[in-house]
């Protein structure tokens, strides 16, 4: 399907309206997975072109998106991942999570950004970061897209390596999305420590239901789960 290749324009438009010198792109991947962590890549890529079929990274074929977010990695001006742990996540709610896991790789930069592009329409980011949100950015702006296919690529191998002590869940495969085989593992062998264990689909678990974790949150936080979101892998 014939898509429209990223632009600059945001970036552009920061500099001349905020001065903004230094921008970041930022996006999320497993916000509705059942298990493993929500990670997040800042991206810095300045002004320059990006590498050929740069798009959201949903809209590229497995093999082509592992190798651009190779070359991107080393294309970028700079980059870092923030992890939020299912733990955290079951603790904190996600969009705390992911204003947690966000922080954590836009302070991992070498370089902070004076503004920061942020996937989406709600700013999870916040102070003290200076936020610009775009629906559909990851297809849109450059940094943003370059942050969404390395952060989907760098989480994917992160889930392929705790697949190889969890077979039966083919996270390696569902990347700890919903999927088949993961539902019928989790029926039969219950949630791991890798499992999101406050969320709905525990409901659903009747030989595991008890282990199912009061969720804490924030005041006045929608509740969000796979049911919810739907899956990306």
């Amino acid at each position: 399907m014939p898509y429209e290749p990223p632009t600059h324009t945001v970036e552009r438009s920061l500099r001349a309206t905020t001065g903004a010198r230094i921008v970041a792109g930022v996006d999320e991947v497993g916000r509705g997975a059942w298990a493993g962590p929500v990670t997040v890549c800042a991206a810095v890529t300045g002004l320059r072109r990006p590498p050929e079929g740069l798009t959201d990274s949903k809209l590229l074929a497995p093999k082509r998106r592992t190798e651009l977010a190779g070359l991107l990695e080393d294309w970028v001006t700079a980059h870092a991942l923030g992890h939020a742990s299912p733990q955290e996540i079951d603790d904190l709610g996600m969009t705390a999570a992911l204003r947690l896991a966000a922080g954590r790789a836009l302070e991992s930069l070498p370089v902070r950004p004076d503004a920061v592009i942020l996937d989406g329409k709600h700013d999870y980011l916040g102070r003290p970061w200076r936020v610009r949100t775009v629906i559909k950015g990851d297809q849109s702006c450059v940094a943003v897209a370059a942050a969404s296919v390395i952060a989907k690529v760098r989480r994917d191998a992160m889930m392929g390596e705790l697949g190889r002590d969890c077979a039966d869940f083919a996270f390696a495969a569902n990347a700890g999305y919903p999927s088949p085989v993961h539902r019928a593992a989790l029926a039969e062998f219950g949630p791991t420590p890798h499992h999101r264990v406050s969320w709905a689909y525990m409901d659903a678990l009747p030989r595991w239901k008890h282990l199912k974790k009061s969720r804490v949150g924030l005041p006045g936080e929608p509740e969000e789960d796979g049911e919810q979101l739907g899956f990306d892998f």
